[in-house]
């Protein structure tokens, strides 16, 4: 049996990171009953700054410190099926996924927000940079945080309504100073702890190829240019991506040239100069939208702190209205309108 949700109770997710422990600290002030949970998600190497056993430690420290209770749950294996497998698989397909976007969707708002409800939990809070928002009609959607540089709107595209109605993000208001602020007055451990990096389980020491190496059998490929005249090679076609200039053991030319195609299964990737990354549109599928699926002139985003431009969304086609970087198969591509998430997508093959 599902248990009753009280409103002011709140379950907060603490990464042992500066942004989750003011969230809580915030929260507490606002007069919300708090719990901090930490989600054990990968048990192999980190040194990303997120999913280390010090980051749990930190966590529970900084609940320690707020006198709120803390938990730890094990989210490993749903972790592994949801997130860690299809990151294999995409390069296996020669698509280059963004497995902290998947993270957020199956993980901390699908396993975490569902275990929230069933425990009693009316809310559940982040340390995300970014503001839900309701509109007049009381729909609501993620906008843009108030610090610009550490916005983090784009990675939180796949929110619908049930999930916004049940979510706080308390220091979307606020800059990163101003959140290494209140820490430093609370005085918690996490001050000044440097922001996560990169993918949690892929460690900076080793890298995305070891970590692939390990659970893929990697194709070598030759690199042809426009012409189809082979002018390099690569050790593993499933490690290149759209736009990636270095690597690929090209002969001769001047001009830089980079992947505007990867072919897995015929072992190819394609090169060209800059101008060949410029498409006029971009192929997406798989889209959440906030209340409603929309079409026409939208604001289009297509990496976590690029520019949002301008483009028709027209069925499954982004039309942009200048020429636009070649998006990668397997990146969110995300619609805005001005500073609100309007809803999401992901690149696919043309």
């Amino acid at each position: 049996m599902t248990a009753r949700t009280d409103p002011a109770r709140v379950m907060v997710a603490m990464s042992g990171g500066v942004d989750s422990s003011v969230a809580a600290a915030l929260l507490l002030e606002a007069g919300y009953e708090v719990v901090g949970v930490t989600l054990r998600l990968w048990g192999g190497e980190s040194d990303s700054g997120c999913c280390a056993v010090s980051d749990v430690d930190d966590a529970r420290r900084v609940a320690d410190a707020l006198g709120i209770d803390h938990h730890v749950f094990n989210l490993g294996d749903h972790f592994e099926s949801m997130v860690v497998g299809p990151y294999v698989a995409d390069h296996a397909a020669g698509r280059t996924p963004n497995p902290c976007i998947e993270c957020n969707r199956h993980v901390k708002f699908g396993r975490l927000m569902d275990r929230a409800g069933a425990l009693g939990f009316g809310l559940l809070a982040t340390g995300h940079h970014a503001r839900v928002v309701e509109r007049p009609d009381g729909t609501r959607r993620i906008a843009r945080a108030a610090d610009s540089a550490k916005d983090q709107s784009y990675v939180l595209n796949m929110l619908g309504q049930d999930q916004l109605a049940g979510l706080l993000l308390p220091i979307g208001d606020l800059t990163k100073e101003e959140v290494r602020r209140r820490a430093t007055d609370l005085g918690l451990r996490t001050a000044d702890k440097p922001d996560s990096q990169d993918v949690c389980f892929i460690t900076r020491q080793h890298g995305r190829g070891d970590f692939l190496g390990r659970r893929l059998t990697f194709t070598p490929g030759r690199v042809v240019d426009g012409s189809g005249t082979e002018v390099g090679s690569v050790s593993a076609v499933e490690l290149v991506t759209i736009g990636q200039r270095r690597g690929m053991a090209l002969a001769g030319g001047a001009a830089p040239r980079f992947a505007v195609d990867v072919d897995v299964a015929g072992a190819t990737v394609t090169v060209g100069p800059v101008g060949d990354l410029m498409v006029d549109t971009t192929p997406v599928e798989a889209f959440s939208w906030a209340d409603g699926p929309m079409g026409g002139t939208l604001l289009v985003q297509t990496s976590a702190h690029g520019s949002s431009d301008p483009a028709v969304l027209d069925g499954d086609v982004v039309r942009w209205s200048e020429p636009h970087m070649r998006v990668a198969p397997g990146q969110s591509v995300v619609f805005y309108d001005g500073d609100e998430v309007l809803g999401g997508s992901i690149a696919r093959q043309g």
